[in-house]
């Protein structure tokens, strides 16, 4: 009697490659409908992480700044987010330009609106923010106003303003400090406070976003 040497799997008795079983063609089928299931069932939870419809809504807004008195600061909602707005005093502006850029943690402006640029007062400043066409904006005016997003680079955290080490702001959660100019000084956070986009668009209102 011949022995018959089984042949390697994945090939006929012949050595050439085996056809396709029903049983292959079964297991294909089921494991796409798995697939396909499978997404459906995900579709929903990928689905929620994106961007609530009212928040993309406020992907701008405009605020009003012309009431804002020199050491005065208001906070708005933006992309979901606090932003703050605040008209700093003349004292204010002189202790972040004494500030030797070379001595800061990070000495990148985080300005969305001057990207890449030093973080000299100057580029943290509403002077590096857009004007719209017709738009007339007293330098002082926008040398004084500073806006930016109202959370700590550390782990989010809202700081405290006119406090710390720096009369700044500053983060109780984990103690980062940051001058009047936004730039942080001391503690865990690793960068300043992010400056978003943000226009002069009237001679009374700015818009952010």
């Amino acid at each position: 009697m011949t022995d018959v040497n089984p042949s390697p799997e994945g090939q006929g008795p012949d050595g050439h490659e085996a056809e396709p079983t029903r049983r292959d063609f079964i297991y294909i089928a089921t494991g796409g409908a798995v697939a396909v299931g499978g997404a459906f069932v995900l579709w929903p939870f990928i689905d929620q992480m994106n961007p609530a419809r009212d928040t993309l809504a406020l992907a701008s807004i405009r605020t009003p700044f012309s009431e804002l008195e020199a050491g005065e600061q208001v906070t708005v909602m933006w992309r979901g987010g606090p932003v703050f707005l605040r008209h700093r005093t003349e004292a204010e502006i002189a202790a972040a330009r004494e500030v030797e850029l070379a001595s800061l943690p990070d000495r990148d402006s985080r300005n969305e609106n001057r990207e890449g640029s030093p973080a000299s007062d100057e580029n943290r400043s509403a002077l590096a923010a857009e004007v719209a066409e017709g738009v007339e904006i007293d330098e002082g005016l926008r040398t004084a106003l500073i806006v930016m997003k109202a959370n700590c680079t550390h782990l989010g955290c809202v700081p405290v303003g006119e406090a710390g080490d720096y009369n700044g702001w500053f983060c109780p959660c984990h103690g980062s400090h940051y001058d009047t100019a936004g730039r942080i000084r001391r503690g865990p956070a690793p960068e300043n406070l992010h400056i978003p986009p943000y226009t002069f668009v009237s001679e009374t209102t700015i818009q952010i976003g």
